[in-house]
């Protein structure tokens, strides 16, 4: 007998949206006590690392000692040749690097990040300097304050990587001495060669793909980071106009209570978190709903309405979407409120005007539906595979225990789904926090609200069309594009891996209960 039952009052279950919410918020406080022990155990490691470049410099013999200021020489003094060569050359292709172009560019960045000014120190000035061959005035060229902050982070990260080179060239240095003192031989060319494309082939397969996306990847999302903490917007234009740091001012301004920008980044938050609850699981329970019903015994023709949804699904979206958007055109489309032939037939029956891309609650609820009529075909195919899965056994077991079809599928049928499922609908919600296609091509974010931001957000805006309409739109403003960038990551970063943490998925992957 469990605790519950010794109780003077009956035990009552929580219901599964209050377990959420109850882990939701126990993943929140473990949060930072986790940050913590990550901290820890990184300032540990550093820690550990200096130790020992001191303590092999100061053990080491000079050849070890000579590979401090010289990369490779150890290598080269102790039979590493090939080595020894490469770690020569990558020491002065930096040297190189740094004095031809990166030196000037990092400078500039950290003299304007330490000082907070502008990031640059000469505009560019249109007509003001005669030219003798020409006969006119010119244009001279001043600083670019976006390629000093892209090009100062690329910096950053070649420093970074030599270090990283470096403290493993040294580490090599001392190691190659420690194994002359016992007499064994190093590993030449055709050992590492060989290793390349055995042990360590995941080096070898890796190495490029990883440089890709630190260069096209992590150095463009870090300065748009850094963009955020800027003025850069259409009145400080590149290369026209220097921008300058304003530190989180930009924050400040967005999430503010009392400004019309801090207003419409709230209305346009709960409509992004409103659309992906219900865009998620509405098309989750629907298609689960349809693969029950295809799924059931005695039902027909089960394969051709399973063909019928893949042949939906093979119409590209965006055409679908465009199809749509056109029927619901307020031009006079089929269901459009400008007399389409559906509209009047709703209006004489139910007296009812449809007013998509006029009335902002219909235009939502319009897309939703929208939504659900491309998104169900996937979900019923991915539901129809579980549900052949379930062991037929846990059914027959609950019919003779006398259980009913509702009991029967939130005991068994849900519980099952939700187990396999949890990863994907945590992938869908966040997929739809992020989903431009059908906002943008159905509605376009409109129609407008006149009590939002005129720069840019319209009633059925979400975040990530918001900060298009920011970053292309007439009224370029770049700053706010990204703290809407960065404010949408946090989001679906923090989402995603507590709800993930806390599902049944991750706490019970070895067995099912």
């Amino acid at each position: 007998m469990n605790n519950a039952q010794n109780q003077n009052f009956p035990y009552v279950p929580q219901s599964p949206v209050v377990r959420l919410g109850r882990s939701f918020m126990a993943g929140i406080k473990a949060t930072p006590r986790r940050v913590a022990m990550r901290v820890k155990g990184l300032f540990a490691g550093i820690s550990s690392r200096v130790r020992d470049f001191f303590g092999h410099f100061a053990e080491g013999d000079g050849i070890t000692r000579g590979s401090y200021l010289i990369l490779g020489l150890g290598h080269l003094c102790r039979g590493q040749i090939a080595r020894g060569i490469l770690y020569l050359l990558l020491q002065a292709l930096f040297i190189l690097y740094m004095v031809a172009f990166g030196g000037r560019y990092l400078g500039m960045f950290l003299e304007n990040l330490l000082t907070g000014g502008n990031v640059g120190r000469v505009e560019t000035h249109v007509s003001d300097v005669w030219n003798e061959e020409l006969g006119e005035y010119v244009k001279v060229a001043g600083d670019n304050s976006f390629h000093i902050v892209l090009y100062g982070i690329l910096s950053v990260f070649v420093i970074l990587f030599f270090l990283l080179t470096y403290l493993r060239s040294v580490r090599e240095a001392y190691g190659l001495e420690q194994a002359a003192i016992i007499g064994r031989r190093p590993d030449g060319l055709r050992r590492d060669l060989t290793l390349l494309g055995d042990s360590k082939f995941h080096v070898t397969l890796l190495s490029l793909p990883l440089a890709g996306l630190f260069v096209f990847t992590v150095v463009p999302l870090v300065t748009m980071i850094l963009i955020a903490f800027t003025n850069y917007d259409a009145n400080h234009e590149v290369p026209e106009h220097l921008f300058q740091w304003v530190g989180f001012q930009n924050f400040r301004d967005m999430l503010s209570g009392g400004s019309s920008l801090g207003a419409t980044f709230r209305r346009v938050l709960t409509w992004t978190l409103t659309w992906a609850f219900f865009s998620t699981f509405s098309n989750y329970f629907v298609g689960m709903l349809l693969a029950l019903l295809i799924n059931k015994k005695g039902i027909r023709l089960k394969k051709f309405y399973r063909t019928l949804f893949v042949a939906t699904i093979a119409v590209p979206q965006f055409v679908s979407l465009l199809i749509m958007s056109k029927m619901l055109d307020t031009g006079g489309g089929v269901f459009g409120s400008g007399g389409g032939i559906i509209t009047q037939l709703i209006e004489n029956l139910f007296g009812y005007h449809l007013q998509f891309g006029l009335d902002i609650l219909t235009t939502r609820i319009c897309i939703i539906l929208v939504n659900l009529w491309i998104g169900v075909p996937f979900s019923m195919l991915l539901c129809s595979g579980i549900l052949m899965n379930i062991p037929e056994d846990l059914y027959e077991s609950a019919r003779i225990d006398g259980t009913g079809p509702l009991r029967r599928f939130m005991k068994i049928t849900l519980p099952y789904m939700l187990f396999v499922t949890g990863p994907y609908l945590i992938t869908q919600f966040i997929g739809n926090l992020n989903n431009f296609n059908v906002i943008f091509l159905l509605s376009g974010g409109g129609p407008g609200d006149l009590s939002l931001y005129t720069n840019g957000a319209k009633g059925t805006d979400l975040l990530i069309t918001w900060l298009y309409k920011l970053s292309l739109g007439a009224d370029r403003n770049y700053k706010l594009a990204s703290v809407i960038g960065i404010l949408v990551f946090i989001i679906s970063a923090a989402l995603s891996l507590i709800v993930y943490n806390r599902s049944s998925s991750v706490k019970g992957e070895e067995h099912f209960q």
